[in-house]
């Protein structure tokens, strides 16, 4: 005689599938926006530390040159007045900025402030840092400050 055996079919059914995949979709919710928070975070704090080290090095610049900051011109140059005298490693860059132009520098003068107010504040992609030669006041083009005025409160 033959005995008959019973074979089981070895798997998941559709049903603990789709219930698993539900699973991975609600936590994939949770989790991704967190992390694209994370890169914007991370983001401002790289342009708050660039701007202050770029502030203080235009200030050190002018201490060493009778008071007198670089010009527009000079930064538009590859940042070369700053690099070269060994102010800054390399030209920094602006992660706001789209990479064509994440280097360059605009002017900010008090005559375009209103226009400088919009850039910086995000509307403006034609300039990686906006930059006043008479104050010597540098700030990041394209980056959300409203943001980074809210969490210093």
């Amino acid at each position: 005689m033959h005995a008959m055996r019973k074979t089981m079919a070895k798997g998941f059914t559709l049903v603990e599938i789709l219930i698993v995949v539900v699973i991975l979709g609600i936590l994939a919710a949770i989790v991704v926006p967190q992390f694209t928070n994370a890169a914007n975070e991370a983001r401002m704090g790289n342009i708050r530390t660039q701007t202050s080290t770029l502030e203080n090095q235009i200030e050190l610049y002018a201490a060493q040159n009778s008071g007198a900051y670089p010009t527009l011109a000079e930064l538009q140059d590859d940042w070369a007045v700053l690099v070269d005298g060994n102010y800054i490693k390399e030209m920094p860059k602006n992660p706001f900025s789209p990479s064509a132009n994440a280097t360059t520098v605009t002017d900010m003068t008090a005559a375009d402030s209103a226009a400088a107010d919009t850039a910086a504040a995000g509307g403006d992609a034609t300039s990686g840092w906006l930059y006043d030669d008479e104050t010597g006041f540098i700030r990041a083009s394209s980056a959300p400050y409203e943001v980074e005025e809210e969490e210093e409160e």
